[in-house]
Formats: structure tokens, sequence, C-alpha cells
């Protein structure tokens, strides 16, 4: 079973607390989150948007996912943008983004992942998330593997009145 938000920033590079673009000083309504809360929101919510390299323009796909140990997980199909987009680079960099917005009441946060991609081979490994992680969209045959490198989080503040 995926580990709690503690279990997973315990293989992960020491990031620090502020990674990425921080607020300017005094910057009212929204806050910079420091990496473990990111991570926390990013395992509450279980679908998001990878964003990757598609014949050199960027592409944004909604998949739904699940972290392992600080890895993002997301389950595909071979033929599809992404998976062709991981196959031809190894490594490849990607961001994964997630949120909540309640756009009545004026909040919600951000969390952005950038780290590099690439598709899982091991049987067992393969076996375990196809059993953890149920896509949307049928024929999922592909599993792949995000580290990630900078996390960064937004939150909004609903404005004072």
């Amino acid at each position: 079973m995926p580990g709690s938000a503690e279990e997973m920033l315990e293989g992960m590079r020491d990031w620090g607390d502020d990674l990425g673009p921080s607020l300017p000083p005094g910057t009212k309504g929204a806050e910079s989150l420091d990496t473990a809360t990111s991570m926390g929101l990013l395992t509450s919510v279980d679908y998001g948007r990878l964003v990757f390299n598609l014949e050199s323009r960027p592409a944004i796909r909604p998949v739904n996912h699940l972290v392992d140990h600080g890895t993002v997980i997301v389950r595909t199909r071979l033929t599809s943008s992404i998976a062709a987009a991981v196959r031809s680079v190894d490594g490849v960099e990607v961001a994964y983004e997630v949120d909540r917005i309640d756009p009545w009441r004026r909040t919600g946060w951000s969390v952005v992942v950038t780290g590099h991609a690439r598709t899982l081979t091991d049987p067992e490994q393969i076996l375990r998330y196809e059993q953890l992680l149920h896509p949307w969209v049928d024929h999922a045959d592909t599993v792949i593997a995000i580290e990630p490198e900078v996390v960064t989080g937004l939150r909004i503040i609903a404005p004072e009145e």
C-alpha cells in the first residue's frame, strides 16, 4: 500500500522548505507551501494533470495517480502520447499538477511536481501498481513513475472583507 506523507518523504532528497518560485514578501491572498505540506496535499487527491512535450510543444493530459514512497505513479496506454513521450527520452522531464480550488470562496491550493518520468518494466512493480491504481480510462497497460525533483505549492487564502 502507498506510504503516508511522512514515509514518502523519508526516501526523498532534502529539498528544504522553499524550492521553486516563491511569493514576494507581503503578498496577500496567497502563501507558499513547504515541500512536506505540498506532498501531503498531492497524496490527498487521486487525479491531476501531466505536462509533457509532444512534438516540440507542451501537452497536458488529465490522469489519475497514486504516490508511493515519494514517487508519483500513473497508468496509461502503451499507444498514448504520454507513453510515447516518456519512451522517446530516458528520464524525460515532466511536470505534474494537482489542485483543489473553490471559486465561490476564492480559496484553494495547487501543487506542482517537476521531475523525470520513466516507464516501469519490472513485472512485479507493474503487477503491484495494476492492483493499486485503477485508471478511469480502460486499457491502461503501461506504468509510468515520476521521480520528483522540485515540489512547489501555493495556497490561496480567502480575501479579508
